[in-house]
């Protein structure tokens, strides 16, 4: 990887990234709110559960495949995978996270000096861009290799993961860096692609605890 490409997946991974990121615990702060995730121990198995089988079983292979799709201008194959992910999504909160996330990192894409007018035009016509799908489209158009990119992505969603426990636990600083810490050394092994028969997004608590969320009655997080 390039410096350039370096800090360039720097930005796309950062918390400061303005798309609204913050706004959302998917699915968290349900399980903090049943009880199910209480102190650093839970955090971390929470967290490592959903990166196993959700985000690196399901949801880095798309974001793969969107790259591959977005090098090749397939701009078809391009709709298709994002249809198919928010297809996916466990509940209306999580898919309407997926495309607010989207929505505003298109916009702020709009603005950046440096992504190509042709990758522009194409993500006007999306009409429900995905998250994967305008992060894909942004880090090719960057020319981050695919599995720094996967890296990137996954740290990204485990950071806010832990900013999240943070908020609504007694965890501290300490805390959750150990748990970013423990965190970094899976998510080195859960970039790689897995093969497409094990393609699967069968996150069952997950989808529970986030439709539950929807009628929570107190709540800090919007998904």
């Amino acid at each position: 990887m390039t410096p350039l490409a370096l800090t360039r997946l720097l930005q796309l991974s950062s918390q400061a990234l303005p798309i609204g990121g913050y706004s959302h615990s998917q699915g968290l702060e349900s399980a903090i709110e049943q009880r199910s995730v209480v102190d650093e121990d839970s955090v971390l198995r929470w967290i490592l559960d959903v990166l196993k089988f959700s985000m690196a079983t399901f949801e880095i292979p798309r974001l793969k495949c969107l790259m591959a799709a977005w090098a090749l201008d397939d701009l078809p194959a391009v709709e298709s995978l994002n249809e198919d992910y928010l297809a996916t999504r466990e509940s209306a909160e999580l898919r309407a996270a997926a495309v607010q996330m989207g929505f505003s990192l298109r916009a702020l894409l709009y603005v950046l000096p440096d992504l190509p007018a042709a990758t522009i035009g194409a993500l006007r016509n999306i009409q429900e861009p995905s998250l994967p799908c305008v992060w894909g489209a942004a880090a090719t158009a960057w020319q981050i290799e695919a599995r720094e990119a996967a890296l990137g992505y996954l740290w990204g969603w485990a950071e806010n993961q832990v900013l999240v426990s943070m908020k609504t636990l007694p965890l501290g600083q300490s805390a959750g860096q150990r748990v970013l810490l423990a965190l970094g050394a899976h998510i080195a092994q859960l970039a790689d692609e897995p093969a497409a028969e094990s393609y699967s997004n069968y996150a069952p608590a997950l989808a529970i605890l986030s439709a539950q969320h929807e009628t929570q009655y107190s709540r800090l997080f919007r998904s």
